[in-house]
């Protein structure tokens, strides 16, 4: 009779469990523990920012100082000098996450890559806005102004899209950007057109049009803030349903939203965003593109963690930006709105390249 061939196990020996790392939920996991690590060291990168903001300047001051200053000391002259960098810092903070929440609510409304507020001719119309409420109406208040702020971004945004939409395919990226751009390109001239002949309003608003943080106050702080938390309350809110719309309109009405509902919504509290920073800071371009776009690759595309994840760096990155300009031009300093686009423009070229521009068309 032949023998059975022996089995190369013992059926005494404990066979091995499975492991606990392998499936989709350990790829899951995974992903959250990278996304916390990411959040968390962008985190400590606002702080050292913050910190180092208020440090460097046309003096260095040390990091005790600095550190008191922070916490609303101002007994000595290098405490008295830091203390007037706190606003500053505060406003590129709060400037810098506006753009960058707002940069990515509008590429997840558009499902356009290339979206940012200042290629669609938000931060454009904003200016107009404001430079026309205050050369003809004479406004001065802060709330006041950014309000004309916020209805010009919506105006922008909405004949953008209008145009963008016309023709055979609707609202493409490509024709999306191209309206963007021209819009924005009338607006600038319209805004020197109203600005050049009123030396009075040349002068006050020459150095705001270029985009700079260095006229912060703690007012127009104060009166910007709960315009801003309303604008980042809203996108938050519509964090669930960006992540629909991504899957297109049909599969995010499967799902219980109402896609031009969402859409709406979470456009309002992106212009709400882009109003305010622009009214506080000028016309800031690139902080709506890039960081979008370098928090995606980071983070992923879930926007419950891609909105805060991008806060955290645009504040990261406008105020580095204001940091550098400081220094690179001491006695004087450079402003973030020309640095920007230094750092924005390559940045540009690479995210066209990699969204591979002929499919948008």
């Amino acid at each position: 009779m032949p023998r059975l061939p022996e089995t190369t196990e013992s059926p005494n020996r404990p066979r091995p469990r499975p492991s606990t790392d392998s499936g989709p939920d350990s790829g899951t996991r995974t992903h959250a523990r990278r996304a916390s690590l990411v959040l968390a060291g962008t985190l400590l990168a606002l702080v050292l920012a913050v910190v180092a903001s208020v440090m460097f300047g046309v003096r260095v001051i040390g990091v005790t100082d600095a550190l008191a200053s922070l916490q609303g000391h101002a007994d000595t002259a290098a405490q008295a000098a830091a203390y007037v960098r706190v606003p500053r810092t505060i406003l590129a903070v709060l400037v810098g996450a506006s753009l960058a929440v707002a940069g990515t609510v509008f590429q997840g409304v558009t499902r356009n890559p290339l979206a940012d507020p200042g290629i669609f001719g938000v931060l454009a119309g904003a200016s107009l806005a404001v430079v026309t409420g205050i050369t003809f109406f004479g406004l001065a208040r802060p709330f006041s102004t950014m309000a004309v702020a916020i209805v010009g971004s919506f105006l922008a945004a909405t004949f953008v899209y209008a145009v963008g939409s016309l023709g055979r395919g609707g609202a493409t990226p490509l024709k999306l950007a191209l309206a963007g751009a021209a819009t924005a390109a009338a607006i600038s001239s319209l805004v020197s057109a109203i600005v050049l002949p009123r030396a009075d309003v040349m002068d006050t608003f020459r150095f705001w049009q270029i985009g700079s943080v260095g006229g912060a106050q703690w007012p127009h702080l104060a009166a910007a803030a709960p315009l801003l938390l309303l604008g980042a309350g809203i996108a938050a809110y519509c964090a669930h349903g960006l992540n629909a719309l991504a899957l297109g309109d049909s599969l995010a009405s499967g799902l219980g939203f109402h896609a031009a509902r969402t859409r709406l919504l979470a456009t309002i509290g992106a212009v709400i965003l882009c109003g305010c920073a622009t009214a506080l800071a000028g016309p800031i371009a690139f902080i709506g593109l890039i960081v979008p776009h370098l928090m995606r690759v980071l983070v992923g595309t879930d926007h419950r963690v891609l909105l805060p994840a991008c806060a955290l760096g645009g504040a990261v990155v406008l105020t580095v930006a204001d940091t550098v300009g400081r220094l690179i031009a001491r006695p004087e300093e450079l402003a973030v709105g020309i640095l920007m686009p230094f750092l924005g423009a390559p940045l540009f070229i690479w995210i066209i390249r990699r969204t591979k521009i002929r499919e948008l068309a």
